[in-house]
């Protein structure tokens, strides 16, 4: 069985327990995906599938890919991306569902890409204090000094600083699915995940689940 599966956040919402307990939810619209490739050790050199996900026009797709997604003969998709795990089990043009995969209770670790913020200052980005807002002072939301003159000479690689915010790969470990609703393909999971509304995300099983 593969490792996981394509989805596009949808949104957030709410759910009640039988005790009344109200629980934050995630509205995850999970596949279902297509096999478009095996990649197989005796060829590629590792173990995975290629699935297919998100109806798309077929023309925005050129030749080449139109030729790739005609052997599985689902059509074709916006988004590609691999899976590992056990493949044996799949062929090219088998179809996963969310409902093959998980059920409620699984813990799970979902990538997505978070929502991009532009250019921002040190303060935003990096959570620094600034400087005093009185007195005078005109030091407010600069990054201060940022190295030493003689010695080393240089501004040391990682320092924190002003720059681009957002916009990059996220991963949130350990987050549970509370239902699955097989006939939506559409997978609830329990508290908040990167990316914004509609964005593409991946569903794998926890690497590290919690105890």
């Amino acid at each position: 069985m593969v490792d996981g599966i394509l989805g596009k956040k949808l949104g957030m919402t709410q759910m009640f327990t039988e005790s009344g307990v109200r629980i934050p939810v995630t509205v995850i619209e999970a596949g279902p995906c297509t096999v478009v490739q095996r990649k197989l050790v005796e060829t590629d050199g590792y173990s995975a599938v290629q699935l297919g996900f998100g109806e798309q026009k077929a023309q925005r797709i050129n030749k080449p890919l139109t030729g790739h997604f005609s052997k599985a003969g689902q059509g074709v998709f916006k988004y590609l991306r691999e899976m590992g795990g056990d493949i044996a089990e799949y062929e090219v043009g088998a179809q996963i569902k969310c409902s093959d995969l998980f059920s409620a209770g699984d813990i799970v670790d979902i990538v997505g890409t978070s929502k991009g913020k532009g250019f921002q200052g040190v303060m935003k980005r990096w959570n620094f204090a600034g400087g005093r807002s009185s007195h005078g002072s005109k030091f407010h939301r600069g990054a201060g000094a940022i190295g030493c003159s003689a010695s080393p000479a240089k501004v040391f690689k990682g320092k924190k600083m002003a720059g681009q915010m957002g916009n990059e790969q996220v991963t949130v470990q350990n987050l549970e699915i509370v239902d699955v609703r097989a006939d939506q393909n559409v997978v609830l999971v329990k508290g908040a995940i990167p990316g914004p509304k509609n964005g593409l995300v991946a569903i794998r099983k926890a690497v590290k689940a919690k105890a």
